[in-house]
């Protein structure tokens, strides 16, 4: 487990060291759940770009974030691709969670801060004395140096020679020192015996990812939850869990499959690994050239016993699949082999933050003072635009239902966002640039105006329903409108209590004792959401 005992002298100075650069720290939970986050963190998120060498990005590492170079910040369900079955050839859902929208493009930002905080905030690691050491061949040093820059620490970054140029040329404006030890992926041995060099310094302190419990800790408490999110928010009725898949590299990312091993009982457990270099499978030998996962070693953080079954993956096919998303060719290869329309390539390859996302029941698909480049189409369940006022109260402007437009005001002007939508149920919603839309379909623009018409029609008769000063007469303009739509006296709508009355703008209680009155003289009859009125009814007064 973590060593959490107090070094009070370097406590103090990292506190020290903390105000001067102005660094807050994270909790967990808050990488759990950004809702959390205090909003003024989340105003300076707002003009802060993604890789930006800034504290505040401390609060990036999450499963959450928005798809966005610049200003993103966060979302209830995480960013994922679902593999079509076309291009699969499995006859069932295959998702991948992404951990592009991390700073520095790599989930491993969160595990190598699962290591270094712990020691920070317990003062073990002075940061006025230690160097933090990164030994890993390469997304895990990147990761670390990162975070000790952001957390005023000084950094040693050590990696393969062979690891891509790009990781060498990043690193040398972010790390303290560089060491390049011989070897490529499959060298991880060269990469330790460094590290036992540097050990005979105090002053050097090792954060070894394959020995550091921090590491698995984060990722069962954030990634694991972030997992077991993405799944609730996208299953559709039937569905179940059937197993998640980690390649091996330090191991923390399988204990994310412990968590939902807790969750999901019935869940297997699978762990990959380069064919070229089969460790689990068959003691590890060879070199292969998937960068990411190390190897010829089994980490001592690795729960094997939880661990269901391994998987070899053969390096070309993980080539192939680099050159089938990356290249004309590949992009052909899904029309014409596969069968593959170009929307459906453009919807699993889009980068952006527009595509079809899902979101939970009670979760926020967009927050009040947000600003958006994408309007919303509701394709799956039902929300609500809602206004939360400053002390406390809530307006309802509109209910949607699959079909209808919103956010289209603030994607074209850029304001902030004025209102909130929030999903009353399991939500799926396609998000769409206006620009986008304007130069790729004149037929799509001409629908959308005609919904956008539509939409500016029901917010008129929303005026007309609270415009009435007393309750009893937006309840019987409400209800009216209602019987004319549907060309009966017997009407349904799609709130309860509290909703109507936060979309007729009156207290709950007040309209409640209305409701009454007005079944005891004879004017309604109710049954739930169900209204029952004169045969006669034909207008709201």
């Amino acid at each position: 487990m973590i060593d959490l005992s107090i070094n009070k002298v370097g406590l103090e100075h990292n506190i020290q060291k903390a105000k001067e650069n102005h660094i807050i720290i994270p909790t967990i939970a808050q990488m759990q759940n950004p809702d959390l986050i205090p909003e003024k963190i989340k105003a300076k998120l707002s003009t802060t770009g993604l890789w930006d060498v800034d504290p505040v990005n401390l609060f990036r590492i999450s499963w959450h974030n928005e798809a966005k170079e610049t200003g993103g910040l966060f979302q209830a369900v995480p960013n994922y691709v679902e593999i079509p079955t076309k291009l699969s050839g499995v006859p069932c859902r295959i998702v991948a969670m992404s951990g592009k929208w991390f700073p520095t493009g790599c989930h491993k930002v969160g595990a190598s801060f699962g290591c270094l905080a712990p020691r920070l905030v317990t003062g073990q690691f002075d940061a006025t004395y230690h160097h933090a050491v990164w030994p890993s061949t390469g997304n895990y040093c990147r990761g670390g140096a990162f975070n000790s820059k952001l957390l005023a620490c000084e950094s040693v970054a050590i990696l393969p020679q062979d690891m891509s140029r790009e990781r060498f040329d990043w690193l040398k404006s972010i790390a303290g020192q560089i060491i390049a030890t011989p070897g490529c992926e499959s060298n991880v041995k060269e990469i330790f015996d460094k590290t036992w060099e540097l050990k005979k310094d105090p002053t050097m302190m090792i954060f070894n990812q394959f020995a550091e419990m921090g590491n698995p800790l984060w990722h069962y408490n954030v990634t694991g939850y972030a997992l077991a999110d993405l799944f609730e928010a996208i299953k559709k009725p039937g569905q179940n869990f059937a197993g998640a898949c980690f390649t091996s590299g330090s191991a923390g990312t399988m204990s994310a499959g412990d968590l939902l091993k807790e969750r999901y009982p019935h869940l297997k457990l699978a762990v990959g690994e380069a064919l070229q270099c089969p460790t689990i499978l068959d003691n590890g030998f060879g070199g292969h050239r998937i960068e990411g996962i190390g190897d010829k070693h089994i980490p001592w953080i690795h729960n094997v016993k939880n661990t269901d079954m391994a998987i070899a993956i053969d390096d070309e096919d993980s080539q192939r699949l680099l050159r089938l998303f990356n290249t004309p060719e590949g992009k052909q290869y899904m029309k014409d082999e596969l069968g593959m329309s170009d929307e459906e390539i453009a919807q699993f390859l889009r980068p952006d933050g527009s595509g079809i996302k899902s979101f939970r029941k009670e979760s926020y698909i967009f927050h009040a003072g947000d600003k958006t480049a994408y309007f919303g189409i509701l394709l799956e369940g039902k929300a609500l635009i809602e206004r939360n006022e400053l002390w406390g109260g809530r307006s309802i402007i509109a209910s949607l239902e699959a079909g209808q437009l919103f956010g289209e005001v603030y994607a074209c002007t850029g304001e902030p966002l004025g209102v909130s939508v929030c999903a009353k149920e399991q939500c799926t919603v396609l998000f769409l640039s206006p620009e986008s839309i304007i130069k790729e379909s004149s037929t799509l623009t001409a629908r959308l105006l005609k919904i956008t018409a539509m939409k500016n029609l029901r917010l008129n008769e929303k005026i007309q329903v609270i415009t009435p000063r007393t309750i009893r007469e937006r309840v019987m303009v409400y209800l009216s409108s209602l019987a004319k739509k549907s060309g009966s006296h017997i009407v349904t709508t799609n709130f309860d209590r509290q909703q109507l009355a936060d979309f007729l703008c009156v207290d709950r209680s007040a309209l409640s004792t209305e409701l009454g009155k007005m079944h005891r003289e004879g004017l309604i009859d109710l049954n739930g959401r169900e209204f029952i009125l004169p045969e006669n009814c034909s207008r709201g007064t």
